[in-house]
């Protein structure tokens, strides 16, 4: 497998940069191998600033461009102007050409937007907590107020990550989320919880139509072997970023 993943659904859209990347082409040795992506992990920089280099060069442009977050599992929203760090925010949204927006993930969903009417770009971190605060929902109900964004005009991609067969979680976690979105295994005595129908809900509340979202069928549990799962690898791993952004 390549170094990333193109969602289908964007195929058509002209000037944009738009990735998921898998955990493959990089220079990480175990447990982090190899295209580990994530500053926040015991990988060296070295590693990780190579992994990088070789992720942005693929699709075209520079890590300088990249906008990002230290995400904290919330459903704060950010509007980027300019490329470089931030803290606290897990939705990232710009007009702004040039700058590439990028969420970190290891199991939790990410979640890309594009809104070609007015050229404005989302991403999301969507963790269980984020995506009970409905923060999908929220990123589009921000780019309506700052680009005019319609849900009717979006494109929207749900992304690799853990699926639900594998997202076992306690009744606190399965009681944030309405009886459709999580399922209880007497058996296991245990809930589960779909976040890519969480998000694909958010999105469709929003006005998005059916036509207009692309689901990931991978996992990063069931295809850990092209997937960072911090679950699955214990939760010493490496990150994925995915990332879109207008191209200058």
């Amino acid at each position: 497998m390549h170094l990333f993943r193109q969602p289908a659904i964007f195929a058509a859209c002209p000037r944009l940069i738009v990735a998921e990347s898998t955990r493959h082409g990089g220079v990480s040795p175990a447990p982090y191998q190899s295209l580990n992506l994530g500053k926040s992990t015991d990988d060296t920089p070295e590693n990780t600033a190579e992994n990088r280099r070789r992720f942005c060069a693929a699709l075209g442009f520079q890590t300088e461009q990249l906008a990002w977050s230290k995400q904290v599992h919330g459903a704060a929203v950010q509007l980027v102007t300019a490329p470089g760090g931030a803290e606290g925010y897990d939705a990232l949204t710009t007009q702004t050409p040039g700058v590439v927006l990028a969420v970190s993930v290891a199991d939790c969903t990410p979640v890309l937007v594009f809104d070609p009417v007015h050229r404005a770009v989302a991403a999301i971190h969507a963790g269980w907590r984020g995506a009970a605060a409905g923060i999908v929902g929220k990123t589009l109900d921000v780019m309506a107020g700052q680009f005019g964004t319609r849900g009717a005009d979006c494109i929207a991609y749900v992304g690799t990550c853990i699926d639900e067969c594998s997202f076992e979680v306690g009744a606190a976690v399965a009681e944030a989320f309405a009886p459709e979105f999580s399922r209880y295994d007497a058996g296991r005595d245990k809930f589960f919880v779909d976040l890519k129908k969480v998000c694909a809900d958010q999105l469709r509340t929003f006005g998005v139509p059916d036509a207009h979202i692309e689901i990931s069928p991978f996992s990063t549990v069931l295809h850990n072997q092209d997937y960072f799962s911090h679950r699955k690898d214990g939760g010493t791993t490496g990150r994925m970023l995915a990332v879109i952004g207008l191209e200058k």
